[in-house]
């Protein structure tokens, strides 16, 4: 067995994992621009990785800026447009709360972040730099959709999910665990393991790094310090028409965020 590091290094694989969603994700996200929105054709996704829901927006004949720090992954998503996709995307190397287009200042009519990417952002600073940052590229009525898990600071036990995909010939197994939350410094660690397999090779990429956490409280505090208000809630099940009720206890959230007229920030 060969023991590699960064699954972001291996987009093929972490899209064998993570890619399997895209269209409903896509519906989903052209629902809430309808619903929430302008309905408008500018899209952004902040990490967007090795671009699958670029890829499908621009098929839809959406408009696309994306950017994304790994250029592993921009390589992946660029590769995998065809030219007339290409002709409607922009795709940027750039960290979250550093990024800025000013081509696209109050022009973007969705963006969006899902699958708990958000939760990189690694202090208080960064993530509002982050939302801020996005909140100054969206029209007045545009919407950022944000996906992400909220923390049970009361846990007591580590979390595990298991996913498996294919490659080709490849068989691909995703364990992700994330470890006790610590409260103080409002992270948890995290380990992935891709397991892949197949008549050439046996790999082990392993990635640790830690997520900030954020509970509703925190969350809410933040949204407001960054000048944004919560227009609706969801959950990972993508039901335009199951928003999250008050005092759930879901912890997988998707926020509909718009700017809030009202806000100084």
């Amino acid at each position: 067995m060969e023991r590699r590091k960064e699954w972001y290094d291996h987009p093929e694989y972490y899209e064998a994992i993570f890619g399997t969603d895209t269209v409903r994700e896509a519906d989903f996200l052209q629902a809430l621009s309808q619903r929430y929105g302008t309905g408008g054709k500018q899209w952004l996704e902040p990490a967007c990785g090795a671009g699958r829901l670029v890829e499908e927006a621009a098929r839809r004949g959406l408009r696309v800026a994306g950017y994304d720090l790994s250029e592993a992954m921009l390589a992946h998503a660029r590769k995998r447009l065809t030219p007339a996709e290409r002709r409607r995307v922009k795709l940027s190397q750039a960290r979250m709360e550093d990024f800025f287009d000013p081509a696209l200042e109050g022009r973007v009519d969705l963006a969006h972040t899902l699958v708990s990417t958000f939760r990189y952002l690694d202090s208080e600073k960064a993530t509002v730099e982050h939302l801020v940052g996005t909140r100054r590229l969206l029209k007045p009525d545009g919407i950022y959709v944000l996906g992400f898990h909220l923390t049970d600071y009361t846990r007591s036990a580590p979390e595990h999910e298991r996913w498996v995909g294919q490659v080709g010939p490849d068989k691909v197994v995703c364990n992700t665990h994330e470890g006790l939350p610590q409260k103080r410094l409002r992270r948890s660690p995290m380990r992935n393991r891709l397991r892949v397999t197949g008549p050439d090779k046996d790999w082990l990429i392993e990635t640790t790094w830690f997520f900030r956490t954020h509970d509703e409280a925190q969350v809410k505090r933040m949204f407001r310090k960054a000048g944004l208000r919560v227009a609706a809630t969801f959950t990972f099940d993508y039901d335009l028409e199951a928003p999250v009720e008050r005092g759930s206890n879901r912890l997988d959230r998707v926020f509909v965020l718009k700017p809030d007229a009202s806000s100084t920030a």
